[in-house]
């Protein structure tokens, strides 16, 4: 059991310094692989013959058991990362209940119990027995019941921090018993693996992966990660895992193909390839730079604990625009899950400032709730639109909805424990690639939220098959959105109809929303039928700036609450 004393005194910042730890593991092993490799290299032009080869093999034998040693130090990384997070909500939860004890008059002792003051100091306000009788009782009741909440949360968070060091040890017996077995690949070079091909059912794929035996799972994740790190279904810990460790292979053909051009003729083609995988070698930097434990990029705050969540690697690929699916947090273990889809122009290169927003909006919901977990993913898996005249057309959230419902499908069959509430949230063309996914057989989403949209394809919230009350919207009264107007008359025709001389700003400031967009009508309409949540007029991008209203709608959402 742990103590009050304990808790109080945790630091959850020293378990995730000591998780980070285990995270710059693998790369330490990828360079002792490699001078496994170069002295292997010399001993081949100087070693000949049975002997030689017999040696060769040994060192072969060592470079895979050092690099298999990889899978289980990111795994310890994310059971370490994951008692931070839930120390860091309970240490959030006791400080709330203390200072709330603490400024209704009453004390919280050494152990934690929570007892009125023993007596009012001389000349301080009228003590409750100097009043009269039926005042006296009311401010005694008044104080017992802060007393009795504050008790039951500091029980509260001495319960999660108590079950959260039991697991934890648990989970890191099993792990250095199973580290200690080694890998056993023998029954799978004489029985390979079937592997569900990517897309297949999420539900499946759990199934899958539930009735394989621990030595073929500790074998895929090490030897055949790329077969693993795109199923829906598998749980997250073990799709992050999978794509960490092709992270940095990724990141080398990119700067491999980069060196071959740079020494080709400057031909137009040539230069806009070096241009595009210069900004995917950029965004991957971003990226792992986030993923190793620093901020994505705007994150204000941080969690509870006073630092970011850990991050999830669930998809990465550098082809075309790049694409990326990263979580603030670990949605198989989380109460609430939003998935944020970024809009127009969004790609790899700019994958790690979309995921910032995703930041801000949980470290809105640590401040509103710190005893919540809530983790949220950036879903950027689909080729968004780069300019206007794609933008003006439904192909890439056509392309996008049956990927994102199989995606959220699989964050169902990942999770552990009663199902989390899932909130989509699409901002921009992203708001559209949310409606169409919506449409779809099947529920997408607890919750739908609608930020500068174009419009999402049909013309009421109830035709996105969730009840009234699940489906919201903002749109800032200066965002440009609202003139990408049905009829090109309709920017025209606002900016004649304001006083002053005819230009841009006019339509920025006459805060005139359209209500048909191109995509259907305009969801903060009031005859769409969401709710609407205010927003400071902070343009197209602003709806996460710090003190936006807008931020604490999308939070409140999240948790569940109307904003």
């Amino acid at each position: 059991m742990i103590t009050y004393e304990q808790l109080w005194g945790a630091d959850p910042d020293a378990w995730r310094d000591a998780a980070a730890g285990w995270r710059s593991g693998p790369e330490v092993l990828d360079r002792r692989c490699a001078e496994v490799v170069g002295v292997a290299g010399r001993l081949a032009d100087a070693w000949t013959g049975p002997a030689g080869r017999a040696a060769l093999g040994r060192l072969e034998a060592l470079r895979t058991a050092v690099s298999d040693g990889r899978a289980t130090l990111l795994e310890a990384d994310q059971v370490i990362s994951e008692f931070a997070g839930r120390l860091g909500r309970a240490k959030a939860l006791l400080r709330a209940a203390v200072t709330a004890a603490e400024g209704a008059g009453l004390t919280v002792d050494r152990r934690g119990t929570v007892s009125l003051r023993p007596a009012v100091p001389a000349g301080a306000a009228v003590p409750p027995q100097a009043l009269p009788g039926s005042a006296a009782t009311a401010v005694t009741a008044a104080a017992e019941a802060v007393r009795a909440r504050a008790a039951g949360q500091i029980r509260a968070a001495l319960a999660l921090a108590g079950s959260a060091d039991a697991e934890t040890a648990a989970r890191l017996g099993e792990l250095a018993r199973s580290a200690g077995a080694g890998m056993v690949d023998a029954g799978l070079a004489a029985a390979p693996v079937e592997v569900p091909p990517p897309g297949a059912a999420p539900a499946a794929v759990r199934r899958w992966w539930d009735r394989l035996p621990e030595s073929w799972r500790r074998w895929l994740l090490a030897r055949r990660p790329e077969l693993l790190g795109r199923l829906d279904g598998l749980p997250v810990a073990v799709r992050d895992r999978a794509n960490r460790l092709l992270l940095a292979g990724q990141r080398a053909e990119l700067l491999a193909r980069e060196t071959l051009l740079l020494a080709a003729p400057r031909m137009p083609w040539v230069v806009v390839e070096l241009r595009r995988l210069s900004r995917a070698v950029a965004g991957i930097d971003a990226l792992a730079a986030r993923l190793a434990g620093g901020s994505a990029g705007g994150s204000a705050g941080g969690s509870a604990g006073g630092s970011d969540p850990r991050g999830y690697l669930l998809v990465l690929a550098a082809g075309g625009d790049g694409r990326a699916v990263v979580s603030v947090g670990d949605p198989d273990h989380a109460d609430g899950v939003l998935t944020y889809v970024p809009g127009m122009t969004a790609d790899l290169a700019g994958a790690a400032g979309d995921l910032g927003r995703v930041d801000r909006v949980l470290a809105r919901c640590a401040e509103l709730d710190p005893a919540a977990a809530t983790a949220g993913v950036l879903w950027l898996d689909y080729d968004a639109p780069d300019f206007l005249d794609q933008a003006s057309r439904r192909d890439a959230a056509t392309a996008a909805g049956p990927q994102l419902h199989r995606f959220l499908d699989g964050l169902r069959a990942s999770h552990d424990g009663p199902p989390a509430r899932q909130t989509l949230l699409g901002h921009s063309y992203g708001s559209l690639v949310v409606g169409t996914t919506a449409r779809l057989p099947g529920a997408a989403a607890d919750a739908l939220v609608l930020v500068g949209s174009p419009g999402v394809g049909v013309e009421h919230a109830a035709d996105l098959g969730l009840p009234a009350g699940r489906v919201w919207a903002t749109t800032a009264g200066n965002d440009i959105i609202q003139y990408a107007a049905r009829r090109p008359t309709g920017l025209l025709a606002d900016l004649v109809s304001q006083p002053g001389p005819p230009g841009p700003h006019l339509a920025y400031a006459a805060a005139l929303p359209g209500r048909e967009l191109w995509f259907g009508r305009n969801p903060a309409d009031p005859g769409f039928g969401a709710g609407v949540f205010a927003g400071a007029p902070a343009g197209h991008g602003g709806y996460w700036d710090a003190g936006n209203p807008a931020l604490d709608g999308m939070a409140r959402i999240t948790l569940g609450r109307h904003p």
